[in-house]
C-alpha cells in the first residue's frame, strides 16, 4: 500500500451500539477539532465547525496536506497530452491575437479536458507486456495531471515578443531571421522563469504566498483523483456548475445580451446622456455601470472570481471604485482637461480638433518620418494628441498605485519579503568580491537543510515537498543569464533600435520590481498593470524611437509578467505535491513550445494576411487592432511623452503620481504603528484602491454590483457562517462554474462569433438589441458615430 504522507485521525463512538461514530482531528496550532460523521459508511464526510482563520487554515482545508511520493508524473500520458494540449493552446492564443473576437483559454478548461482525454486513454491504451509497462502503467492519476495542466498552461501564454515581431514586420518593415526572432521570443519568457525560480524561496514556499486563483485548480485536481465515494458530493457539486454555466452563457453571451446589464435607470431614461454616462455600462466604454445588474459570469467572474478573491482585496477594490464613480463624473462635468470635447471613456488618442459633436481619433502616422520616428515638423503641423480625461486620470492613478505598492510591502509585509534580498548579506558579498573562491555552487541553495518542523513551519504543503530532490538555483540563473546574452545579442541582430544599455535597464526593472508586484498576487490575488509605467520609463530613456521602446516594455514588462505566472504555477506545482525538478521541466518545456508555435502561427498569418491586419476595419474573422494598438501606444509614449507628461505639460500629474504613490501609505502606517494600532489600519491596502481608482477608465462596467454583492456573500458570509460550506463546496463550484463558461465561450467564439469564419447574428429582439444601439438601452453618444457589432 503506498504511503500517503498527512493527517492522522482518532475514533471514538457516540452511541451505545458503535453503529455511529465520530473522528476527531486534533490541530494544536489551530485548537480546532474537525469532525467525522460516520452515519453513512459509503460518504465518511469532515464537518468543519469553525472558519478558516487564517491562510494557513485555507490551504490545509481546501487542499489536503497530504501526499502519496509513488505516484509517477513521468509517463507516456503526460508527454503525450502535454505537449499535444500546449500546441493547441498556443495554437490558440497566437491565433487569436489576429482575431476580432478574443479566445481565453482557463486553466480550469484545460484540466477538463486534460482528465478526460487522460481516463480515455488509460481505458484504451494497452496495459499489458512491455508496450502497455511504457504507455498505460498504471491509472491516470492527479501528478501527472498536475504536470500536464502546468506544461499546457506554460505553453499558453502568448509572447509580447511575438506581437513586437508582427508590428516590426508589418508598419516597419523589417523582417528579422527566423533564428534570431525565435531566439528574441526565447529571451523574453525565459528571463522572467530564471528570475521567478531564483526567488522561490520567497515568492512560492510560505504559506501567506497562496495565490487564491490556484486554490479552485487544486481543490479540483485533488477531488477529480481521489476515492470517487469520498469525493462523489465534492464532484456533484462541480458537475452542477460546470453544466448551469455552460447552459446559461449562451444567454448573456449570444442570445439574450440585455442580460448583460440590466439598468433600470437607463430603460426609464433613455434620452440622457449623464444617465448613461453613470448608470450604463453593458457595452465597452459605455459608462461607470452604477447599481447595474449583470447576469453575465464572463463579466462577474472575468478576470478575478469573487468566489475566491480574498475579503480583504475585495473591500479595497471596492473603497477605490466608489471613490472613482464621484472623480470620473466631477472631473468631466467640471471639463478637467477639455474633458466635455473627447468621449467620457476612451483609452485612444485624439485629435485637437475634436468636440462635443464630433470626436476625432488621432493619425500617429502622420507624425512620423520615413525612419518611423517622430518628425518634429509634422508634430507642429498636426498637433499634439489628447487623452479622454478618464484614461489621463488612470494613468495618474496607476502610477500611484505602483508606487504605492512598493512602499505599502515595505512597510507592512517587509519580513515577508526580505528573504528576496538574502544573496546581498555581508558574507556573500565578501565572496562576490573574492573570484578565486567562487564555484559552481554559488547558484546552489546554500546552508544546513532544513528540519521537518522548520519545513512546518514555512508551509505544511511545501513540508511534504521537502521529500524530493530540490532544483538547484544554478539551473534557475543559468537561464536567467542565457536569456539576457541572447536577448542582448538578438537586440542588435534583428534591428530593435533597443540600445544595450536600454536593454540591461529593462532587464533590471522587471528583477526589481517582481518580489513587489509578483507579493501582491501572491498575498491579495491581485495583479496590477505596470506596463504604462515601464513605457513611460522607456519613453524617457529612448525618445523619439516607438519601436525601442515596444521592445523596452517587452523585457521590463512582459518579462515580469511572465514571471509571476510562472510563480504562480510552481505554487500550483506545490499544492499538488509535484517533483520540483518535473514542475521545472514541465514549465521549461511548455514555454519552449508556446514560443516556437506562436512565432509559426505569427509568421504565417502576417505573410498571408497582410493587407487585412493593416487595414482600419478588418474583417469579422482577420483583425489586427491588437497590434494596431500595440504600435500606437509605443508612438505615444515612445514619440511624445515629452511633450506630454513632463513638468509643466498637459498630463504632468501622470509622472508626479508616481511620487505621491511612494508617500501615500506613510501617514497609515505611522497612525498604525504609534497612535492606533488597534484600529487595523494594515487592512487598508492604499496600492490596490488606488489601482481601482483606475479601473473604470475603460472597459464594460455593468458587473461591479454583481461582483462585490457575491464576493462579499462567498468570502464573508459563507466563511464565516458556514464555513462547512465554504471549506468543501465553494473552491471547487468556482472551478465548475469558470470551466462551463469558458467551454461554452470557446464553442460560441468558433461557431456563432465569427472565430472561424462568417459571424452569425443572433435575430433582433427586445433581448438583443444590436441595431437599435446600447444593450441595456442607455442613450447612445452621438457623436461616437455607428457601433459597429
Amino acid at each position: 500500500m503506498a504511503d500517503i504522507k498527512g493527517p492522522t485521525y482518532r475514533a471514538k463512538p457516540i452511541s451505545d451500539d458503535g453503529s455511529t461514530e465520530q473522528i476527531e482531528f486534533l490541530d494544536e496550532k489551530k485548537a480546532q477539532v474537525h469532525v467525522i460523521d460516520r452515519t453513512d459508511s459509503s460518504d465518511d464526510e469532515i464537518v468543519y465547525t469553525r472558519p478558516p482563520k487564517d491562510t494557513h487554515d485555507l490551504v490545509t482545508e481546501v487542499i489536503l496536506a497530504e501526499d502519496d511520493p509513488t505516484l509517477n508524473p513521468w509517463t507516456f500520458r503526460t508527454w503525450f497530452l502535454g505537449l499535444s494540449i500546449a500546441c493547441f493552446a498556443a495554437a490558440t492564443t497566437a491565433i487569436n491575437t489576429f482575431k476580432p473576437q478574443p479566445v481565453h483559454i482557463h486553466l480550469v478548461f484545460i484540466a477538463v479536458l486534460s482528465y478526460v482525454l487522460g481516463e480515455v486513454m488509460a481505458k484504451v491504451l494497452p496495459s499489458r507486456g512491455r508496450i502497455g509497462r511504457i504507455i498505460n502503467p498504471h491509472p491516470f492519476n492527479k501528478k501527472e495531471h498536475a504536470a500536464i495542466c502546468i506544461m499546457a498552461v506554460s505553453g499558453g501564454s502568448t509572447p509580447e515578443a511575438m506581437m513586437i515581431l508582427a508590428v516590426q514586420k508589418l508598419w516597419y518593415g523589417i523582417r528579422p531571421h527566423p533564428f534570431y526572432a525565435i531566439c528574441l521570443i526565447f529571451s523574453a519568457q525565459m528571463l522572467g522563469y530564471g528570475v521567478a525560480g531564483l526567488l522561490r524561496k520567497t515568492l512560492v514556499y510560505p504559506t501567506k504566498m497562496f495565490y487564491p486563483a490556484n486554490l479552485p485548480t487544486a481543490s479540483l485536481l485533488e477531488s477529480l483523483h481521489k476515492d470517487k465515494v469520498t469525493t462523489k458530493r465534492k464532484m456533484k457539486v462541480f458537475y452542477i456548475g460546470l453544466a448551469v454555466l455552460f447552459c446559461w452563457q449562451a444567454f448573456p453571451q449570444y442570445i439574450m445580451p440585455v442580460l448583460g446589464g440590466v439598468s433600470i435607470f437607463c430603460l426609464t431614461h433613455r434620452n440622457s446622456l449623464f444617465v448613461t454616462n453613470l448608470f450604463g455600462g453593458s457595452m465597452a466604454n459605455e459608462g461607470l455601470g452604477v447599481l447595474a445588474l449583470s447576469f453575465d459570469w464572463q463579466l462577474i467572474a472575468g478576470a478575478k472570481n469573487p468566489m475566491w478573491l480574498p475579503l480583504q482585496t475585495q473591500v479595497n477594490e471596492l473603497i477605490g471604485y466608489v471613490i472613482s464613480i464621484g472623480m470620473y463624473m466631477g472631473i468631466f462635468y467640471s471639463n478637467t482637461w477639455h474633458a466635455r470635447s473627447l468621449p467620457f471613456l476612451s483609452p485612444l488618442l485624439f485629435h485637437n480638433s475634436s468636440t462635443a459633436h464630433k470626436y476625432v481619433t488621432y493619425d500617429v502616422k502622420k507624425i512620423l518620418n520615413k525612419k518611423w520616428e517622430v518628425d518634429e515638423g509634422l508634430l507642429a503641423n498636426y498637433g499634439l494628441p489628447s487623452f479622454s480625461a478618464s484614461y489621463a486620470t488612470s494613468l495618474t492613478t496607476i502610477n500611484i498605485a505602483i508606487a504605492a505598492t512598493i512602499t505599502h510591502m515595505l512597510l507592512w509585509h517587509y519580513h515577508d519579503i526580505k528573504s528576496a534580498w538574502a544573496f546581498m548579506s555581508g558574507s556573500n558579498m565578501i565572496h562576490f568580491v573574492q573570484p578565486w573562491k567562487w564555484h559552481w555552487k554559488f547558484w546552489e541553495n546554500r546552508g544546513v537543510k532544513i528540519t521537518k518542523e522548520e519545513a512546518e513551519a514555512i508551509d505544511p504543503h511545501y513540508a511534504l515537498m521537502t521529500e524530493y530532490e530540490e532544483v538547484p538555483g544554478w539551473w534557475f540563473g543559468s537561464i536567467w543569464i542565457a536569456a539576457v546574452v541572447v536577448g542582448m545579442t538578438m537586440c542588435y541582430l534583428a534591428d530593435t533600435t533597443l540600445p544595450w544599455w536600454g536593454f540591461l535597464i529593462a532587464c533590471l526593472l522587471s528583477t526589481v520590481l517582481l518580489t513587489f508586484f509578483a507579493a501582491l498576487t501572491a498575498m491579495f490575488g491581485f495583479s496590477l498593470l505596470v506596463q504604462p509605467f515601464i513605457q513611460m520609463i522607456g519613453a524617457y530613456l529612448l525618445p523619439g524611437k516607438p519601436l525601442a521602446n515596444m521592445y523596452f516594455s517587452t523585457y521590463g514588462f512582459n518579462s515580469l509578467y511572465q514571471a509571476k505566472l510562472m510563480l504562480k504555477d510552481l505554487k500550483l506545482g506545490q499544492y499538488t505535491h509535484l517533483a520540483p525538478k518535473c514542475t521545472f521541466a514541465m514549465q521549461l518545456i511548455g514555454t519552449s513550445v508556446g514560443c516556437l508555435i506562436s512565432y509559426i502561427m505569427m509568421e504565417k498569418i502576417t505573410t498571408e494576411k497582410r493587407d487585412v491586419l493593416m487595414a482600419i476595419q478588418g474583417t469579422n474573422v482577420w483583425s489586427g487592432h491588437m497590434l494596431q494598438s500595440t504600435n500606437t501606444v509605443a508612438v505615444a509614449w515612445g514619440g511624445l511623452a515629452k511633450y506630454l507628461f513632463s513638468f509643466g505639460k498637459r498630463y504632468q500629474w501622470v509622472p508626479i503620481g508616481f511620487m505621491i504613490g511612494c508617500a501615500a501609505p506613510l501617514p497609515f502606517w505611522l497612525l498604525d504603528r504609534y497612535l492606533f494600532p488597534k484600529a487595523g489600519l494594515g487592512y487598508y491596502n492604499f496600492a490596490i484602491i488606488a489601482a481601482a481608482l483606475g479601473g473604470l477608465a475603460h472597459g464594460t462596467h455593468s458587473a461591479y454590483l454583481m461582483h462585490y454583492a457575491l464576493g462579499f456573500f462567498c468570502q464573508f458570509y459563507l466563511r464565516r457562517y458556514r464555513p462547512n460550506w465554504f471549506i468543501k463546496y465553494n473552491y471547487i463550484l468556482s472551478a465548475g462554474m469558470d470551466g462551463g463558461s469558458s467551454l461554452i465561450n470557446f464553442l460560441l467564439t468558433f461557431s456563432v462569433f465569427g472565430g472561424a469564419g462568417k459571424a452569425v447574428k443572433f435575430p433582433s429582439y427586445w433581448g438583443n438589441n444590436h441595431n437599435s444601439g446600447n444593450f441595456d438601452y442607455c442613450m447612445r453618444d452621438p457623436a461616437m458615430g455607428k457601433r459597429h457589432t
